[in-house]
């Protein structure tokens, strides 16, 4: 019997016998309050948004699960994780065709506008979530106006080379935050800390145009990157410049760059992904969908593993988020309308079912997180402007002196690779730089533009957006912002590559029972299609010279 059908009671019952009923429901009632949890634990999945959809229309499931939509593929790499999947509607791919072939096809078969369509797998890792909480000073502890529950954080992946401590807790101590993680044994272990502080209210937007002497370059390397300044923000444009921006329920399509890490000499390039969602209500965009591609063929020192995630857990996943190792910064299009938004997930959707299945790997100088990406916006119809290539004639002399340097081949072709790459999908600063100059500069004074995603942005662009997340304090050293050019790289990692900081990680081999027949087989690269050109001069010339040899000795013979 409920406390409403009690009170109906009370109103037909005897004077003397209401007021003990009274005292005995207010008994009950404090009981009750007393007994329900201090801090609300919730299902990962029981409300919100997951990027562009509600929560609601995903299920939770691990990687060995027999009746997901996503392909096998891609579930073997979460076979003890935690993942969604959809409930209906899970975007498909085409086998047989090249990742942007199948994307190109899909766009125009569907007239160039999303077809609504779902992720068909979601790495969330976590299946509760807390919000609205604060760590006690001490870090053991969460807590709410109505109470505390006992805290602690998910353990170190042992190949990780830092993690959260005491300047940690420090930080994240008395600000409100949200939290990914699960309930043991009457205690919080938490996966991810999201400052829920980081909400993009209108205080925190501000009109302010770059300046004369300002670039998107200037902001990303002002202070050094800005690791350890507090989040930043501010309107760089906007459509309407006479009202304060409301960004509210707003879709948006953010172009992200991570910086450069400060103890991986390998790691000063940066990352890139792209992100897609909605602004909450008060301005938050912890659970926008960030397409995150990583290397599948080897296992990551910090757990990560190439997906489409949750922002919250991109950046603040104890072991694999970007904020624990680098800062960040985004240029967020805040749109009208989710078309264009839509657009770009659906069909990166279709890539990620091609990466998962090897139809292609990921390539360091031409199929890495910024080449992919880029690619897949070019073939949408966002003409982003390509940059070149570093140097040609630097690359012909490069791949046989590195070979003969380091006794390499392999050496010989990658050096050959990043100086013939176009540098938008090479290094995630210029990828980051060209996007958002081309927002800025062509995409936001137009209208009407001819390319399909290009119209879309240009019709229905509302403000541009730029963002700078500072590095989470830990016992990582400090980041900082990440290298455009290969003479930058080398200018900042030591000169004897002896003694560069690297983190070795082990070969993660894809079982033989998972490749399908209609695997495609790669395009040979760049630097394949030049040592067989290499090996075809010098085997002429040598033939050659050969020749020659033998005719003058025959000469003198006679």
């Amino acid at each position: 019997m409920n406390h409403a059908t009690h009170a109906r009671q009370l109103l037909r019952a005897p004077a003397y016998f209401r007021l003990s009923a009274a005292a005995a429901i207010l008994a009950i009632a404090s009981i009750s309050a007393a007994a329900a949890p201090a801090v609300e634990v919730k299902d990962a999945l029981a409300t919100g948004a997951l990027g562009l959809h509600q929560a609601d229309e995903f299920r939770l499931a691990n990687g060995r699960c027999s009746d997901c939509p996503a392909a096998a593929q891609a579930l073997w790499y979460f076979q003890d994780d935690l993942v969604a999947v959809p409930r209906e509607r899970a975007s498909g791919f085409v086998r047989g065709a090249r990742a942007q072939e199948d994307v190109r096809r899909w766009a125009s078969g569907n007239g160039g506008v999303p077809a609504g369509e779902r992720p068909p797998m979601l790495w969330i890792g976590s299946p509760q979530v807390v919000s609205g909480v604060q760590l006690s000073d001490d870090g053991q502890a969460i807590k709410t106006g109505n109470g505390s529950l006992p805290f602690a954080v998910t353990g170190k992946i042992p190949a990780n080379l830092s993690y959260y401590d005491a300047s940690s807790v420090r930080h994240f101590a008395a600000r409100p935050l949200r939290m990914r993680g699960t309930l043991e044994n009457g205690r919080f272990v938490a996966r991810t800390l999201w400052p829920e502080d980081f909400a993009l209210t209108p205080s925190r937007l501000p009109l302010r145009p770059l300046a004369a002497g300002e670039s998107l370059s200037s902001l990303v390397r002002a202070e050094g990157g800005g690791a350890t300044l507090p989040m930043d923000s501010r309107v760089l444009w906007q459509r309407d410049p006479g009202t304060p921006l409301q960004v509210a329920g707003k879709p948006v399509l953010t172009v992200m760059l991570n910086g450069a890490q400060g103890d991986d000499d390998e790691a000063h390039g940066g990352h890139f992904a792209i992100a897609t969602g909605r602004f909450g209500e008060r301005g938050e965009w912890g659970d926008w969908l960030v397409n995150n591609f990583y290397n599948l063929d080897s296992y990551s020192e910090k757990g990560i593993v190439a997906a489409t995630l949750p922002m919250d857990a991109y950046m603040a996943d104890l072991n694999s988020g970007q904020s624990w190792y680098r800062p960040s910064y985004m240029l967020v299009a805040v749109l009208r309308s989710e078309r264009g938004a839509a657009l770009y997930q659906e069909a990166i959707n279709r890539v990620f079912s091609h990466f998962y299945r090897h139809d292609f790997r990921y390539r360091h100088a031409s199929a890495n997180c910024a080449g992919i990406s880029m690619e897949t916006m070019r073939s949408l119809g966002w003409a982003i402007p390509e940059q070149g290539s570093t140097s040609r004639l630097k690359a012909a002399v490069a791949l046989p002196y590195m070979t003969i340097k380091e006794m390499s081949l392999d050496s010989g072709r990658s050096a050959f690779d990043y100086l013939v790459a176009e540098t938008t999908n090479l290094y995630p600063f210029v990828a980051f730089e060209a996007a958002g100059n081309d927002l800025l500069n062509r995409i936001a004074p137009a209208r009407h533009l001819s390319g399909n995603l290009d119209r879309m942005l240009a019709d229905d662009l509302e403000a541009l957006v730029y963002v700078r997340i500072p590095q989470f304090p830990s016992s990582r050293a400090f980041g900082q912002a990440p290298v455009a050019s290969i003479d930058e790289y080398m200018a900042r990692a030591p000169q004897d590559r002896a003694d560069w900081k690297i983190v070795p990680v082990p070969p993660r081999p894809f079982p033989d029972a998972l490749k399908d027949s209609d695997t495609l087989t790669e395009d040979m690269s760049a630097s394949q299609i030049a040592t067989y050109a290499y090996g075809g001069f010098f085997g002429v010339t040598a033939l050659g010279m050969w020749r020659r040899r033998r005719g003058n000795m025959q000469r003198k013979v006679q």
